[in-house]
């Protein structure tokens, strides 16, 4: 297992959009990740709050380390978000995923972002498919 979450931890760090977008991987686990972000004056939207987008990625990049950090490919089937409050820039928000449920086929995620004085901006439930392949970085 230790050998799986080195890899994705690896293979999370070398994702060109994680990359690009400033996405730092703080603890994986199995079935658990915490991903933050630093907000900038680029993940603004046009009234001077964080761009939703911007808020969907930090939660998407939680997501994918935590439903794959079992050792075989997930995919996204469902995400739903619900926005709480806002954050500007200069904040930085966390968002960690914790596995809710997983069978051979599905496996579900309870995702919640915060800032940095620990109010909620976000929370999410997402579901994943499960595929049989081992992810292709191990």
């Amino acid at each position: 297992m230790e050998e799986t979450i080195d890899a994705m931890r690896r293979g999370f760090e070398q994702e060109p959009y994680a990359k690009m977008m400033g996405l730092k991987l703080v603890e994986v686990g199995p079935g658990i990740a915490l991903v933050e972000l630093k907000l900038s004056e680029n993940t603004k939207n046009i009234f001077g709050a964080t761009h939703g987008a911007a808020v969907f990625s930090l939660i998407d990049g939680a997501f994918e380390v935590a439903a794959n950090s079992h050792g075989t490919v997930a995919v996204a089937l469902n995400v739903n978000v619900s926005y709480i409050n806002s954050s500007t820039p200069g904040d930085t928000l966390r968002a960690e995923a914790r596995e809710v449920s997983r069978s051979r086929k599905i496996s579900s995620y309870r995702i919640e972002v915060k800032n940095d004085k620990g109010d909620l901006i976000a929370t999410c439930q997402a579901m994943a498919y499960r595929k049989k392949d081992p992810l292709p970085f191990l």
